[in-house]
């Protein structure tokens, strides 16, 4: 990931950058295993805790809500205290809400689990899109970005081959108990190399400013278009894998379709593996055409709806597996669009405030995501199990975002385009 063109103060990239930023990545490796380790467990969830789909959702509800309604904070958090301090409260959070849920006797206790290990999450990608910025080159942001939400993708992947298996292996309390331990490794590795930046690239220190500096964080990322824009790219784009892998994928699968556990999960893994290998493409895409940010993010919005539609349409009482496995493989490209709200944000945003643009920008696909899982539930109930009807609040949510997205581009492009030039000149005005 190093490079000879570096602009004047970038950071320098190469190896130790990459080790530094790996053990950033393996915490969020870690946070995202946990996180989706619900998705697999749903149905094992209901039977233990003896509730129905909306209480299940509420499972994931709250942990979003916790994650969503962090993501300002953590974002604040990152921009005082540095990526290592809050990436360290946030796996001994996150592995105490995994260590909770395994041993959780109630529904309740379940609940305030995993709303631990949402706030715990919270902190996790946040820090590793700072700790890339601190330790890259900018031209090199938007496939370290990618990379991040690959690794995270591959956590994704541990939960629906390996937790899955342990599951329904060894049962609930060993499985979710020993995958906790992961957690503490971690949290070793990164007390003991993690780096918040290079040195000769330390920061200039911040003042301390209580809530006024809060606010003026806030509004003035807020009021760059780009922050904006970034928010709804990222709210219009993730949540339809998110709600899929999350929670509802599983039993969509077994109860609507009619397909066995086993099969069910082979069509998650394929989310998964698609959304790896698509963060690879658009990351290099990105990062060659920048002007390609905005179309693949929309043509991922459109790609989505078009395959939701047809399998929710498809006039016999089950879709065929062939849909199925295009609409699983199409789903993987939410992930990768979700990113490129951030490459929105990123140039929109100085460095002294990346955290909080990045905590807004964040807060997009998980409040959306929110959203999609309540509703689900909630029509699930009402209709009797109609999974056409409950996907069908995908569309709604889609429409809003790509309004905005249309509302917020030319201003977001012209402002964009303003900060480039300044900086250019900057550059050409720096004593050699």
């Amino acid at each position: 990931m190093s490079g000879s063109s570096v602009l004047p103060g970038d950071p320098p990239g190469g190896r130790r950058a990459i080790a530094v930023w790996g053990i950033g990545v393996s915490v969020y490796f870690v946070a995202v295993i946990f996180r989706t380790s619900l998705g697999v467990a749903g149905l094992d969830a209901a039977d233990r805790f003896h509730v129905n789909a909306s209480a299940l959702s509420t499972f994931s509800i709250l942990q979003l809500l916790v994650y969503a309604g962090m993501q300002i904070p953590v974002g604040l958090l990152v921009d005082r205290l540095g990526t290592k301090k809050v990436l360290g409260i946030g796996v001994v959070l996150f592995t105490a809400g995994q260590l909770g849920f395994a041993f959780s006797p109630s529904y309740g206790m379940a609940l305030a689990s995993r709303a631990l290990l949402g706030c715990g999450d919270a902190m996790t990608f946040i820090s590793v899109l700072r700790l890339g910025t601190r330790w890259f080159p900018a031209r090199r942001g938007p496939m370290v970005a990618q990379l991040a939400g690959l690794v995270g993708m591959a956590g994704n992947l541990v939960s629906t081959l390996v937790l899955a298996r342990l599951l329904h292996g060894i049962g609930w309390t060993a499985a979710f108990a020993g995958s906790a331990l992961a957690g503490v490794v971690v949290f070793v590795l990164l007390l003991l190399f993690l780096k918040d930046h290079p040195e000769g690239h330390e920061p200039q220190p911040l003042p301390h400013q209580g809530a006024a500096y809060v606010r003026r964080q806030i509004a003035t990322s807020w009021r760059e278009p780009g922050t904006r824009l970034g928010l709804w790219v990222h709210f219009t784009t993730q949540f339809p894998a998110m709600v899929f892998l999350l929670l509802w994928g599983m039993p969509f699968l077994v109860e609507a379709q009619g397909l066995s556990r086993g099969t069910a999960g082979e069509l998650l893994t394929l989310v998964v593996l698609s959304n790896m290998a698509v963060g690879l493409v658009y990351g290099q895409i990105i990062a060659r055409h920048h002007a390609a940010r905005l179309p693949l993010a929309l043509g991922t919005v459109g790609a989505t709806s078009l395959l939701w539609a047809a399998t929710l349409a498809y006039p016999a009482d089950r879709a065929p597996m062939w849909l199925l496995v295009v609409l699983c493989t199409v789903l993987g490209a939410c992930g990768p669009a979700s990113m490129i709200g951030f490459d929105f944000a990123r140039p929109a945003n100085p460095p002294e405030r990346q955290g909080t643009a990045s905590g807004i920008t964040n807060m997009g696909g998980f409040v959306a995501s929110m959203t999609t899982l309540f509703a689900v539930g909630v029509l699930l109930d009402a209709t009797g199990d109609d999974y056409r009807v409950a996907f069908s609040s995908v569309f709604v949510l889609q429409a809003l975002g790509v309004t905005q997205i249309m509302r917020l581009r030319r201003r977001a492009a012209r402002r964009e385009r303003e900060r480039l030039v300044a900086s250019r000149v900057e550059t050409v005005h720096v004593p050699v």
